[in-house]
């Protein structure tokens, strides 16, 4: 089973059926014990940094998020929710993150269009398991803030927009996607596919 941790921000029904169309069962999840018996879930966001994390400390599913984290067992973050995987944000002032992976999320700063948004193509930096049997190729962005990981070892792929940006981060069993892959053609679900297979469960 793959949990959707639900704590009121994300593309729920899309992360949903994107599952499900994979063949996997997918169920949203706002309690501890459904959380944690999962075989992989996923932090799905849509809005702003700091309404999130207030949402995650409001519903205790900070904690619940760190302690599945730290099973072991795999937590993908997507778009705003791989951002909420960092130590700190900085969208509408100084906010803490789940802090699982060391680094910050920033604003773009410059004169070309805000926020970041059409295809983009990635170029993968490490060697993943969510990479195996996928070439290089173009996923869907749209975002105004982007990570700066503390570590390269955790930079997986990046994405060019007039700098190098931060697209998929991973550590351990924890990854992290700025895009979303249900909504990124082709090689938005095949890296889907490769982070569910990750779970150890057979596809129904």
């Amino acid at each position: 089973m793959i949990a959707i941790i639900d704590y009121g921000m994300g593309n729920l029904h899309s992360v949903s059926k994107a599952i499900e169309r994979l063949g996997y069962p997918a169920v949203l999840a706002s309690d501890e014990e459904t959380i944690m018996s999962a075989d992989a879930a996923i932090l799905p966001g849509v809005g702003a940094f700091g309404d999130a994390m207030q949402n995650l400390r409001d519903t205790g599913l900070d904690e619940v998020t760190r302690r599945y984290a730290a099973s072991g067992k795999p937590l993908l973050g997507i778009c705003l929710g791989m951002q909420l995987l960092f130590t700190s944000g900085e969208e509408h002032g100084a906010n803490a993150g789940l802090g699982l992976l060391p680094g910050s999320v920033v604003r773009f700063e410059g004169s070309y269009k805000i926020p970041h948004m059409g295809w983009n193509k990635l170029e993968f930096r490490q060697k993943s398991p969510l990479f195996e049997g996928l070439a290089e190729g173009h996923v869907y962005f749209v975002h105004s803030f982007h990570a700066r990981p503390e570590r390269d070892e955790h930079l997986l792929a990046t994405t060019d927009y007039y700098q190098h940006v931060t697209a998929i981060v991973g550590r351990d069993n924890i990854y992290g996607m700025q895009f979303h892959p249900e909504k990124s053609g082709e090689l938005g679900m095949q890296l889907l596919a490769n982070f569910l297979k990750l779970s150890g469960r057979p596809e129904a």
